[in-house]
């Protein structure tokens, strides 16, 4: 489905950036993954992902830095000729209740999270506007829908990458650009993996499928949205939640 595509994916050593990296490769693509500070997993996912035949390149950059973001755009177009593909992926947590959250665990969410997003979509418009087109993936979270309890900065934040999803969609979609958010639930992996047992099983109970996603399951998604299937698909924001919103 993708095969001869080239993607940027941010956050892209772990977790359900890698995911997509696997599955972008599996289906032809070639993959630039942008992280910030794990050399080994980097490592690692450039090894693993290269024995599906496509190119793989790395590079640490903050998204939260526009200049350097800058540099990994330009870095990717050099290495590739052209980028067809964006996934905004990288995020964190710091999840705290209101009244002990801190201004700075509240403004270091969003600049990760939706400032990072906006900086990559800034500097790879341009290209993806001359070129007249283009696929555009921000990964959000249904704590951007419905909220969630000590997660104030982080549902801000994903909130935010909605709304930029549905503007962006609006403004360049006459130039073949695609942009869409997916907004996955409870995925197994390393933020999820901290919760308790007791925590885990309330969660279940709201979860229609009775089980927590997998990143394969968002990457599936992800991969779907940035093929030529999906060419008149834009301005959504896709739950892949296993029916917990409901």
């Amino acid at each position: 489905m993708l095969k001869g595509k080239n993607a940027i994916i941010t956050g892209g050593v772990r977790g359900i950036g890698r995911a997509i990296g696997e599955t972008f490769a599996k289906q032809g693509a070639n993959v630039f993954l942008c992280y910030k500070s794990n050399d080994e997993a980097a490592l690692a996912a450039k090894s693993e992902l290269e024995q599906y035949g496509t190119n793989v390149e790395i590079m640490k950059a903050d998204v939260q830095d526009y200049q350097q973001v800058g540099l990994v755009v330009e870095a990717a177009i050099k290495a590739f000729g052209k980028i067809d593909i964006l996934v905004n992926n990288a995020g964190i947590t710091k999840d705290k209740l209101l009244m002990r959250m801190t201004p700075e665990d509240f403004s270091e969410v969003i600049d990760v999270n939706l400032v990072g997003s906006f900086n990559f979509i800034r500097h790879i418009a341009p290209h993806m506007i001359k070129q007249k087109q283009g696929r555009i993936i921000n990964i959000s979270s249904i704590a951007g829908v419905k909220g969630n309890p000590g997660q104030a900065n982080y549902s801000a934040s994903k909130a935010g990458i909605n709304g930029l999803t549905l503007s962006v969609a609006k403004e360049i979609g006459r130039r073949g650009i695609t942009v869409n958010a997916i907004a996955p639930g409870y995925i197994e992996t390393d933020m999820t993996g901290i919760l308790t047992e007791e925590y885990k099983g309330k969660l279940l109970d709201a979860i229609s499928l009775g089980r927590f996603g997998t990143p394969e399951d968002v990457a599936k998604v992800a991969a779907f949205l940035a093929s030529d299937d999906a060419a008149y698909i834009t301005g959504q924001i896709i739950g892949v939640d296993g029916g917990m919103m409901i």
